[in-house]
Protein backbone atom coordinates (compact mmCIF):
# COMPACT_ATOMS: atom_id res chain seq x y z
CA UNK A 1 0.00 0.00 0.00
CA UNK A 2 1.66 3.22 -1.11
CA UNK A 3 1.31 6.70 0.30
CA UNK A 4 -0.75 7.92 -2.67
CA UNK A 5 -3.38 5.22 -2.20
CA UNK A 6 -3.67 6.05 1.48
CA UNK A 7 -4.00 9.76 0.75
CA UNK A 8 -6.64 9.01 -1.90
CA UNK A 9 -8.60 6.93 0.61
CA UNK A 10 -8.75 9.81 3.11
CA UNK A 11 -5.89 8.84 5.39
CA UNK A 12 -4.98 12.34 6.58
CA UNK A 13 -2.57 11.61 9.42
CA UNK A 14 -0.50 14.74 10.10
CA UNK A 15 -2.58 16.98 7.85
CA UNK A 16 -3.33 20.46 9.22
CA UNK A 17 -6.81 20.07 7.71
CA UNK A 18 -7.92 17.70 10.47
CA UNK A 19 -7.54 20.22 13.28
CA UNK A 20 -6.33 19.82 16.83
CA UNK A 21 -7.51 17.46 19.50
CA UNK A 22 -9.11 19.10 22.54
CA UNK A 23 -7.33 16.45 24.63
CA UNK A 24 -3.99 17.57 26.05
CA UNK A 25 -0.81 15.53 26.18
CA UNK A 26 -1.14 15.60 29.96
CA UNK A 27 -4.61 14.05 29.73
CA UNK A 28 -3.23 11.47 27.32
CA UNK A 29 -0.48 10.57 29.81
CA UNK A 30 -3.14 10.05 32.50
CA UNK A 31 -5.11 7.78 30.17
CA UNK A 32 -1.94 5.78 29.47
CA UNK A 33 -1.52 5.35 33.22
CA UNK A 34 -5.17 4.37 33.55
CA UNK A 35 -4.84 1.52 31.02
CA UNK A 36 -1.52 0.58 32.72
CA UNK A 37 0.55 1.05 29.56
CA UNK A 38 4.18 0.14 30.33
CA UNK A 39 7.52 0.20 28.54
CA UNK A 40 7.09 -3.57 28.07
CA UNK A 41 3.74 -2.95 26.37
CA UNK A 42 5.44 -0.47 24.03
CA UNK A 43 7.96 -3.18 23.13
CA UNK A 44 5.21 -5.70 22.44
CA UNK A 45 3.21 -3.21 20.38
CA UNK A 46 6.19 -2.75 18.05
CA UNK A 47 6.47 -6.53 17.82
CA UNK A 48 2.75 -6.70 17.06
CA UNK A 49 3.16 -4.16 14.27
CA UNK A 50 5.87 -6.27 12.67
CA UNK A 51 3.73 -9.42 12.96
CA UNK A 52 0.58 -7.79 11.62
CA UNK A 53 2.14 -5.85 8.73
CA UNK A 54 1.48 -8.60 6.19
CA UNK A 55 -1.81 -9.71 7.75
CA UNK A 56 -3.89 -6.52 7.67
CA UNK A 57 -6.14 -7.74 4.85
CA UNK A 58 -6.97 -10.90 6.78
CA UNK A 59 -7.48 -9.07 10.08
CA UNK A 60 -9.89 -6.56 8.56
CA UNK A 61 -11.62 -9.44 6.79
CA UNK A 62 -12.13 -11.21 10.11
CA UNK A 63 -13.62 -8.07 11.66
CA UNK A 64 -15.83 -7.44 8.65
CA UNK A 65 -17.21 -10.98 8.77
CA UNK A 66 -18.76 -10.03 12.10
CA UNK A 67 -20.06 -6.72 10.75
CA UNK A 68 -21.57 -8.42 7.68
CA UNK A 69 -23.29 -11.03 9.87
CA UNK A 70 -25.12 -8.31 11.81
CA UNK A 71 -27.40 -6.03 9.74
CA UNK A 72 -27.55 -3.49 12.57
CA UNK A 73 -23.78 -2.95 12.05
CA UNK A 74 -23.52 -3.49 8.29
CA UNK A 75 -26.10 -0.76 7.67
CA UNK A 76 -23.51 1.94 8.45
CA UNK A 77 -21.81 1.19 5.12
CA UNK A 78 -25.00 2.08 3.27
CA UNK A 79 -27.60 4.78 2.80
CA UNK A 80 -30.72 5.48 4.84
CA UNK A 81 -32.58 3.46 2.20
CA UNK A 82 -30.32 0.46 2.84
CA UNK A 83 -28.32 0.73 -0.39
CA UNK A 84 -24.77 -0.49 0.18
CA UNK A 85 -21.90 1.76 -0.92
CA UNK A 86 -19.09 -0.59 -2.00
CA UNK A 87 -16.67 2.24 -2.86
CA UNK A 88 -17.12 3.83 0.56
CA UNK A 89 -16.66 0.46 2.25
CA UNK A 90 -13.44 -0.13 0.29
CA UNK A 91 -11.97 3.25 1.23
CA UNK A 92 -12.84 2.75 4.89
CA UNK A 93 -11.25 -0.70 4.67
CA UNK A 94 -7.95 0.77 3.49
CA UNK A 95 -7.94 3.16 6.45
CA UNK A 96 -8.88 0.29 8.77
CA UNK A 97 -5.79 -1.63 7.60
CA UNK A 98 -3.57 1.41 8.17
CA UNK A 99 -5.11 1.88 11.61
CA UNK A 100 -3.87 -1.58 12.64
CA UNK A 101 -0.29 -0.50 11.97
CA UNK A 102 -0.82 2.90 13.56
CA UNK A 103 -2.06 1.25 16.78
CA UNK A 104 1.26 -0.55 17.03
CA UNK A 105 3.84 1.71 15.46
CA UNK A 106 2.90 5.38 15.68
CA UNK A 107 4.34 7.38 18.57
CA UNK A 108 1.59 8.80 20.76
CA UNK A 109 2.41 12.47 20.34
CA UNK A 110 0.35 15.56 19.54
CA UNK A 111 0.00 14.60 15.86
CA UNK A 112 -1.23 11.13 16.83
CA UNK A 113 -3.62 12.67 19.35
CA UNK A 114 -5.05 14.97 16.67
CA UNK A 115 -5.71 12.00 14.40
CA UNK A 116 -7.41 10.02 17.16
CA UNK A 117 -9.82 12.92 17.57
CA UNK A 118 -10.39 12.91 13.82
CA UNK A 119 -11.16 9.19 13.87
CA UNK A 120 -13.70 9.80 16.63
CA UNK A 121 -15.29 12.63 14.66
CA UNK A 122 -15.52 10.46 11.55
CA UNK A 123 -17.81 8.09 13.40
CA UNK A 124 -20.21 10.91 14.36
CA UNK A 125 -22.63 13.15 12.52
CA UNK A 126 -19.95 15.85 12.75
CA UNK A 127 -17.67 14.28 10.11
CA UNK A 128 -18.86 10.83 9.04
CA UNK A 129 -18.92 10.47 5.23
CA UNK A 130 -17.28 13.86 4.60
CA UNK A 131 -13.80 12.71 3.60
CA UNK A 132 -15.31 10.14 1.21
CA UNK A 133 -18.21 12.30 0.02
CA UNK A 134 -20.39 9.29 0.79
CA UNK A 135 -24.12 9.04 1.42
CA UNK A 136 -23.90 6.31 4.08
CA UNK A 137 -25.74 6.62 7.37
CA UNK A 138 -24.30 9.74 9.00
CA UNK A 139 -23.65 8.57 12.55
CA UNK A 140 -22.48 5.42 14.32
CA UNK A 141 -23.82 5.30 17.88
CA UNK A 142 -21.16 5.25 20.58
CA UNK A 143 -22.62 2.04 22.01
CA UNK A 144 -21.59 0.13 18.88
CA UNK A 145 -18.11 1.65 18.86
CA UNK A 146 -17.62 0.49 22.45
CA UNK A 147 -19.17 -2.94 21.99
CA UNK A 148 -17.33 -3.73 18.75
CA UNK A 149 -14.03 -3.29 20.58
CA UNK A 150 -14.64 -6.77 22.00
CA UNK A 151 -14.65 -8.17 18.45
CA UNK A 152 -11.55 -6.20 17.46
CA UNK A 153 -9.63 -7.44 20.48
CA UNK A 154 -10.78 -11.06 20.31
CA UNK A 155 -10.54 -11.58 16.55
CA UNK A 156 -6.97 -10.26 16.38
CA UNK A 157 -5.72 -12.86 18.85
CA UNK A 158 -4.84 -15.61 16.30
CA UNK A 159 -3.01 -13.12 14.08
CA UNK A 160 -0.86 -11.98 16.98
CA UNK A 161 -0.29 -15.58 18.07
CA UNK A 162 1.08 -16.71 14.71
CA UNK A 163 4.57 -18.20 15.33
CA UNK A 164 4.53 -16.90 18.92
CA UNK A 165 4.99 -18.77 22.17
CA UNK A 166 2.01 -18.71 24.55
CA UNK A 167 3.84 -16.14 26.70
CA UNK A 168 4.61 -13.93 23.70
CA UNK A 169 1.06 -14.25 22.46
CA UNK A 170 -0.33 -13.16 25.83
CA UNK A 171 2.01 -10.16 25.99
CA UNK A 172 1.22 -9.11 22.42
CA UNK A 173 -2.50 -9.35 23.02
CA UNK A 174 -2.40 -7.49 26.34
CA UNK A 175 -0.45 -4.61 24.79
CA UNK A 176 -2.82 -4.49 21.81
CA UNK A 177 -5.91 -4.41 24.05
CA UNK A 178 -4.51 -1.58 26.17
CA UNK A 179 -3.70 0.46 23.05
CA UNK A 180 -7.16 -0.06 21.58
CA UNK A 181 -8.93 0.83 24.84
CA UNK A 182 -6.82 3.98 25.07
CA UNK A 183 -7.92 4.99 21.59
CA UNK A 184 -11.54 4.14 22.29
CA UNK A 185 -11.44 6.52 25.25
CA UNK A 186 -10.14 9.24 22.92
CA UNK A 187 -12.69 8.48 20.19
CA UNK A 188 -15.47 8.95 22.74
CA UNK A 189 -14.55 12.62 23.19
CA UNK A 190 -16.62 13.97 20.24
CA UNK A 191 -19.66 12.05 21.48
CA UNK A 192 -19.96 13.69 24.88
CA UNK A 193 -20.01 17.13 26.39
CA UNK A 194 -16.63 18.38 27.56
CA UNK A 195 -17.87 18.48 31.15
CA UNK A 196 -18.81 14.79 30.93
CA UNK A 197 -15.59 13.49 29.35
Amino acid sequence: MNKESLAASGYDFGSPAIGRSPVSLEELALLEKTVAMTAQDEHWLKQAGARLADQTDAVVGAWREVIAAHPHLARYYGSCEGVADAAYKARVGERFKQWILDVCLRPRDATWLDYQHEIGLRHTHLRKNQVDRAAALPHIPLRYLIAFTAVINERIRPFLAKDATPEESAALHAAWCKAVLLQLALWSRPYVAESEW
